[in-house]
Order: C-alpha cells, then structure tokens, then sequence
C-alpha cells in the first residue's frame, strides 16, 4: 500500500470501491459525509472476504 492511500482502503478492496470512496470523500455537507460513512460500512461488510490487493506476497488460496 502506498503512503497516499487512505487508511480506509484497508476495508474497501475493489478498484471501482476505492473510486467511489474517493468521490464521495470529494463531496462537502453532513448529509454527503453521512452517506460517505454508510458506503463504508456496507463496503467494508461486501468485501470482508476478498484478499487485499495491496498486501504483497502470500499466495492465492
């Protein structure tokens, strides 16, 4: 993982989750920071299971 990545990316696994992320991170106001913390949540849920894709090494199981 690189130092520019949020620390978020860690539970948000996919490419186009990490889009998302960021361009709900972008929007300004409560209601987008409310909708912004229910993405993660659920995000984190979906992709509980996935390997991340910035751990390096390890093989595939």
């Amino acid at each position: 993982m690189t130092d520019s990545a949020p620390n978020v990316f860690r539970w948000i696994k996919t490419e186009c989750g990490r889009a998302k992320f960021t361009e709900l991170a972008a929007r300004p106001g409560v209601l987008a920071r409310l909708r912004l913390a229910c993405f993660v949540l659920i995000a984190a849920l979906r992709n509980w299971r996935l390997t991340d894709p910035d751990q390096a090494g390890g093989s595939p199981p």
